[in-house]
C-alpha cells in the first residue's frame, strides 16, 4: 500500500514538470516572436542587390561600348598624331644642325681694320733676314701704342733684350716705353711674332714722330732701326 502511494506521488511530480516546462517553453517562444516582428534577414545575393542599385539611381548611366571602328579610327589618330609631331622634332633638329654646321663669316679684328685705314704703314727695317715692323699707331687709356711685328727669316736664331730697345722723338730725346708681347728669341726661319710698344701720351705733347732703334743681345751685331713714324692726333 505504501509502496503504491509512492509510485503515484512520482508519477505527479513528473507530470507537474512536464507541464511546467512545456508551459515556460511556450512562453518563451511566444515572448521571441513578439520580439522579432519587422525584422527581416539581409538579402545576400548579388543580383538582387544590383537589381535594388538601378533601381535606386534610375540617373546613373550604363556602361556605353565603342564599335571596333570607332575604335581603330581612334588608335590612327593619334598614331598619325605622334608622327607628326617625331616628324615636326626631326626638322626642327635637322635645320639647327644645317644653322650650326653653317661656317660663320670671319670677324675682323678692330686693329686690322684700323691699320688698313692708315696710310704710309707699315713701316719696316730688315737686317741679316730679321725684320721690325710697326704695323700701326694709336692713342688708348693714355698710352701711345704701336703695334710692332718681327720676324727671323736667317739661318740662326736671334736673341732680344728689349731693355735695349730706345725710343726717341722727332727732337732727339729718349723716350721711356714698355714692351709687351714680344718674344725673347725669334727661332731661325721661325713665324712673324706681334707685340706692342707702348709709350705714355705725356711725353708726347709736341711729338710728330719717333723712331725705334733694336739689337740683338749679347752679340750686338745687328742693328733694326724704324724711323720717323706719325704719331699726330
Amino acid at each position: 500500500m505504501k509502496l503504491n502511494s509512492t509510485v503515484l506521488l512520482t508519477l505527479i511530480l513528473l507530470v507537474l514538470m512536464l507541464g511546467a516546462g512545456s508551459l515556460s517553453g511556450f512562453w518563451g517562444f511566444t515572448l521571441g516572436s513578439s520580439a522579432l516582428k519587422g525584422v527581416t534577414t539581409p538579402d545576400g545575393r548579388p543580383t538582387t542587390k544590383f537589381a535594388s542599385n538601378k533601381a535606386s539611381n534610375p540617373q546613373q548611366g550604363g556602361l556605353t561600348l565603342l564599335k571596333e571602328e570607332e575604335i581603330l579610327k581612334i588608335v590612327k589618330a593619334r598614331i598619325e598624331g605622334k608622327t607628326k609631331a617625331a616628324k615636326s622634332e626631326k626638322l626642327e633638329e635637322d635645320d639647327e644642325e644645317t644653322n650650326s654646321s653653317k661656317p660663320k663669316p670671319e670677324e675682323k679684328p678692330q686693329e686690322v681694320a684700323e691699320e688698313k685705314l692708315q696710310k704710309g704703314f707699315p713701316i719696316t727695317s730688315e737686317n741679316e733676314g730679321v725684320t721690325l715692323s710697326v704695323q700701326s699707331v694709336r692713342y688708348s687709356g693714355g698710352d701711345l701704342l704701336l703695334k710692332v711685328k718681327m720676324q727671323n727669316k736667317g739661318a740662326d736664331s736671334v736673341r732680344f733684350l728689349y731693355s735695349f730697345l730706345d725710343v726717341t722723338d722727332d727732337k732727339g730725346r729718349t723716350l721711356s716705353a714698355s714692351t709687351e708681347g714680344l718674344p725673347a728669341e725669334l727661332p731661325a726661319n721661325g713665324p712673324a711674332f706681334s707685340g706692342l710698344v707702348s709709350i705714355p701720351t705725356a711725353l708726347l705733347d709736341d711729338v710728330k714722330k719717333v723712331s725705334l732703334a733694336l739689337t740683338d743681345y749679347p752679340d750686338q751685331k745687328l742693328k733694326l732701326e724704324v724711323s720717323n713714324i706719325p704719331v699726330e692726333k
